[in-house]
């Protein structure tokens, strides 16, 4: 984990003390520096006192178009992210969009009402927020950028998602980073694996799963 003091390109804010988790730390410092910077520009949070924010990183050895065709399927979440059972989505899948996600069996959750906030095929953003369910993330809001660079000489992708989520009564900020971190750092282990298995494959198009 690296802990970073970041300010905040909102209007009207400070310098705010955010998280990075960097899932693959042999790339070096200067990895992390690109990322960081990609924090500043794209993922724009505006914790309250009674919220913690956090941003989780993970290196991807697939090119950003496979990895984005995934992650821009906000019908089907449950393509990558391996708590989600079944998904279903009204409206026309482009902004204000809602979903109903299910949660499997053994989690602190069973269902997730989410709204889609942003879509951007172009710099590859997507951005969504519960809105309601059966859970404890009140208030949570997630930014979700896929970023193209170079790993090992072939095309890989950099992909960061950040958050904003109230702070339960009885927790604190580091726990409740950590709990939501922990489910992240999941999802992104499963995008990774589906998306480099895809690219040992040869795929030159987006996939549709």
């Amino acid at each position: 984990m690296v802990e970073i003091t970041g300010t905040s390109v909102a209007a009207g804010m400070g310098a705010q003390p955010w998280r990075l988790a960097d899932e693959m730390h042999p790339l070096g410092v200067g990895c992390r520096a690109v990322a960081a910077e990609h924090v500043r520009a794209f993922h724009r949070h505006e914790p309250e006192e009674n919220q913690c924010s956090s941003a989780v990183v993970r290196h991807i050895r697939a090119p950003v178009h496979l990895v984005w065709s995934l992650v821009r399927q906000f019908d089907e979440p449950q393509k990558y992210k391996p708590f989600v059972s079944r998904c279903i989505a009204q409206g026309d899948l482009g902004v204000g969009s809602l979903r109903e996600v299910n949660v499997k069996s053994g989690l602190p959750a069973t269902t997730s009402t989410e709204r889609l906030e942003h879509l951007d095929d172009t710099e590859h953003i997507l951005s969504f927020k519960i809105v309601g369910g059966d859970h404890r993330l009140k208030n949570y809001s997630s930014i979700v950028t896929a970023h193209p660079e170079t790993i090992d000489g072939k095309p890989g992708t950099l992909v960061i998602e950040s958050f904003v989520v109230d702070v339960p009564d009885g927790n604190t900020k580091d726990e409740t980073c950590y709990f939501v971190e922990a489910f992240i750092k999941c999802n992104l282990k499963s995008l990774a694996e589906i998306s480099e298995r895809l690219a040992l494959q040869d795929y030159t198009e987006p996939v549709d799963l």
